[in-house]
């Protein structure tokens, strides 16, 4: 009797421990792509240090790389958010490689029933853009019409990434247990992102997931992405500060007196900062006189690196 007992015992024990390894195995299979586990080393980007493009002596080595970070921008928002059109045609969306204004839930292109639903298009606009443009260029990036970019400091921040690597990046939250990249912040893919993503837009797994409540397309993109072995990274500067911002510049600096009135310029943004959210066209024509006009006289600004803006672009 008792050698029977010991017996039971023991094949619990190691029933118990076979399915462990294969819940386990299950798991990991979630996030797997083409058959292969999609190693994920980095979960904080951080942007390049000056001594890296030092190490480039020539001068055309640089320019040749610079000019190989092409960025598509996608402002999509909204139908109230139409008189901000005009004033972007004119401010940083110039010096996007490409730039594309896209109206939710009055667009042309795509004859989408939302129900109040943002996911269903933007879904539409990734697989549009991807197909029509998927290989001219080797990086997206996705913001509300309140956004300011400055997009020079994203082709620096990205110069030593790999577009042929699964990056989605930006300013990351964490909703439980899903980490994802705000909308507010802009979202960034890299090619193979963006490559990923279409193979799996028509599958199951990035159909709309709450019927209860409604969810944010940028969580509805983390699922999404998730699925295709793509995870969220927050992207730094080199002292551990946000590069996308999810508020404006003037909200930033609100709290840094608050919280830090003694370092109010080192605790409020990035040096490096690419984006900046929650601004009215004023603001966004205060930005632009900011950052491409104004200069302080005898102070010479001898950047490793230059990114010429795109043709067209007279803002400079």
């Amino acid at each position: 009797m008792f050698s029977n007992t010991k017996a039971s015992f023991l094949t619990g024990i190691l029933l118990g421990g076979i399915s462990c390894v294969l819940i386990t195995l299950f798991g990991q299979m979630n996030i797997r792509h083409k058959g292969k586990l999609q190693k994920h080393e980095h979960h904080h980007l951080q942007s390049p240090s000056r001594e890296d493009f030092l190490k480039m002596s020539k001068e055309q080595q640089r320019m040749v790389l610079s000019k190989s970070i092409r960025v598509y921008c996608i402002i999509l928002g909204e139908s109230k958010y139409e008189h901000y059109w005009a004033l972007l045609n004119d401010t940083w969306p110039k010096h996007c490689d490409k730039a594309e204004f896209y109206s939710i839930r009055k667009s042309h292109l795509f004859n989408i029933e939302t129900n109040n639903n943002v996911w269903p298009q933007v879904k539409e606009i990734y697989k549009y853009v991807f197909e029509k443009d998927g290989h001219n260029y080797n990086w997206f990036l996705l913001v509300c019409p309140t956004t300011f970019a400055i997009i020079e400091n994203l082709k620096y921040f990205l110069f030593k990434k790999n577009a042929t690597q699964p990056f989605y990046l930006g300013h990351t939250i964490k909703s439980g247990d899903l980490e994802y990249v705000a909308m507010a912040g802009g979202i960034v893919l890299s090619t193979d992102s963006m490559k990923r993503l279409n193979q799996v837009l028509n599958s199951e797994n990035c159909a709309y997931q709450s019927m209860i409540w409604k969810l944010a397309a940028d969580k509805q993109l983390a699922i999404c992405l998730k699925y295709a072995g793509v995870l969220a990274e927050n992207a730094e500067d080199s002292e551990g500060r946000d590069v996308f911002n999810t508020k404006s510049i003037v909200h930033l600096i609100t709290d840094a007196i608050s919280n830090n009135p003694q370092q109010v310029v080192e605790g409020c943004c990035s040096d490096m900062a690419i984006t900046f959210n929650e601004l009215t066209p004023g603001n966004m024509e205060v930005m632009m006189y900011g950052v491409y006009r104004l200069r302080a006289f005898g102070h010479h600004f001898n950047d490793t690196l230059v990114f010429l803006p795109p043709n067209g672009s007279e803002n400079d």
